[in-house]
């Protein structure tokens, strides 16, 4: 991976050299500290020049305006007084591509109107940090140009923008955890290999716990050692634990779905795109990525991260369509198309979850259907939820953090479509609701406990770039689901 520039929060000041950062609002002035710095009037007459107003990510440039500065960049804003997380964050990714290649970059955080928050000021500083993430591990030459560089940060209150910025960093870090897996290609990181990153993880106080396939066959975990049995890299689980609320309550639960490659498996996939499914354990990632969150920022909430990691492959020992699977709570599962696998990774690792730990809720994420991109494209997850508090809670953590949900229907004409003549269950409902019958799926295997489902098969992995997200994995749930646990269960 790419190196991310050094980030400082230092007393506002006039810079020394460098590249100068000035921030304006839509229809703003330069500030005080803007015109204090810029004494040869170039910024007004350049604002003049290009009939600049100050809309959210735009910017102009003045180059080589005195000796002592390279040039001075001039970002826009858009309206201060609408601007949330996201919005700050663009601005933060629009500088960064603005000034990759400086050594040194001091963004003066004050505008006409006065100080930016902390919150802003520790928002746009994540926003240039995830820009400047590049998934580049493999290549040996032609390399993106740019310098790992520093960006100052000037400020009135430095001290509490660190405060800010402490949370901020644990956050983007989960997110940059969660790109790297889903970047990683499948010959590099299987179930085994996966299982080793998340383990790491207990340097930052997470309890890890390694299910091996012998405790998975003692468990009766039918269905995700059916997906697994047609490749040689064993399947593992997961349990990773944050106990930072203090006291024994239940825990707040997410479940991922880690299928580390899917050829379809004996119901396989066509040739073109297939290289795609190395991230078809996107959910499994965010999961990962948001417990590294929650434990790098010492959440004070008790939560537990559960992935399936399973590699779907054709072999001769390959699980055929027709075979009927027993998974762990003791349902049959008529399994017609072995290309809807993650469905059936996920009723073990729910049941497993809801039994063992008596959660508060579930929210399980996988890549589960192209369906869901059919209905929604890139710029929604799929929303299924047997609870409409936790929809509602997740509706507004997606518009907090541009993590958007939409959330679709589920009922008992659509349940009715996979009941299966020769099963309890079959994996599959026919042409028609694919991402509804997913879903239905999974209701089947949480019993009464307050769950939802993401699927992420349009947001995790070849979503639209915008300005803090150029890489093919995006890294999408982390920010969306920590979040959702700072705002009601913290």
């Amino acid at each position: 991976m790419a190196k991310l520039p050094a980030i400082a929060f230092e007393k506002l000041k006039q810079p020394a050299s460098g590249s100068v950062v000035f921030l304006i609002g839509k229809e703003g002035e330069p500030s005080a500290t803007a015109r204090e710095i810029d004494a040869e009037n170039r910024i007004p007459r350049a604002l003049s020049v290009t009939e600049f107003s100050g809309k959210l990510a735009t910017s102009i440039e003045v180059l080589a305006p005195a000796a002592a500065f390279d040039r001075f960049v001039i970002c826009g804003c858009g309206d201060l007084a609408g601007n949330g997380q996201a919005e700050w964050m663009r601005v933060g990714g629009k500088l960064r591509s603005l000034t990759a290649k400086a050594e040194l970059v001091t963004v003066v955080c004050e505008l006409d109107v006065g100080e930016l928050s902390p919150e802003a000021i520790a928002a746009i500083a994540a926003g240039a940090k995830l820009r400047a993430y590049d998934f580049d591990n493999y290549r040996t030459k032609d390399r993106k140009a740019g310098k790992t560089g520093k960006i100052v940060f000037a400020c009135a209150n430095p001290s509490a923008v660190r405060k800010a910025w402490k949370r901020m960093d644990a956050i983007t870090d989960g997110v940059i955890t969660a790109r790297d897996l889903v970047n990683e290609p499948a010959n590099v990181l299987g179930p085994v290999e996966f299982a080793k990153r998340a383990e790491a993880l207990s340097e930052l106080g997470l309890e890890v716990e390694v299910l091996e396939e012998k405790a998975l066959r003692k468990l009766k975990m039918g269905a995700l050692l059916g997906v697994a049995q047609g490749s040689p890299r064993p399947p593992r689980l997961v349990v990773m634990q944050w106990r930072g609320a203090g006291n024994d309550s239940a825990p707040v639960a997410f479940v991922g779905k880690g299928v580390v490659f899917d050829t379809g498996g004996i119901s396989i996939k066509p040739a073109a795109g297939m290289e795609d499914m190395k991230g078809d354990m996107g959910g499994a990632a965010a999961v990962t990525g948001l417990m590294h969150a929650l434990a790098g920022r010492k959440a004070k909430v008790n939560a537990i991260g559960i992935i399936g990691l399973v590699e779907n492959m054709p072999d001769g020992n390959a699980q055929r369509p027709g075979d009927i699977v027993t998974a762990m709570s003791g349902q049959t599962i008529e399994v017609l198309n072995t290309d809807a696998e993650g469905r059936l990774v996920l009723a073990d690792a729910l049941w497993y979850c809801q039994e063992r730990f008596k959660p508060k809720f579930m929210i399980d994420l996988a890549t589960l259907t192209g369906a869901i991109m059919v209905a929604l494209g890139n710029h929604h997850a799929g929303l299924f939820s047997n609870d409409d508090v936790l929809a509602g809670q997740l509706e507004s953590a997606g518009k907090a953090t541009d993590e958007r949900v939409w959330r679709m229907p589920m009922g008992p004409d659509y349940d009715k479509m996979i009941d299966s003549k020769n099963a309890d269950v079959k994996n599959i409902g026919g042409r028609f609701a694919g991402s509804i019958t997913a879903a239905q799926f999974l209701k089947r295997f949480v019993n009464d406990v307050p769950w939802a489902h993401l699927d992420i098969a349009g947001t995790a992995m070849g979503s639209p770039k915008n300005e803090y997200s150029q890489s093919w994995s995006s890294g999408y749930g982390v920010r969306l689901l920590d979040r959702l646990v700072a705002d009601n269960f913290e």
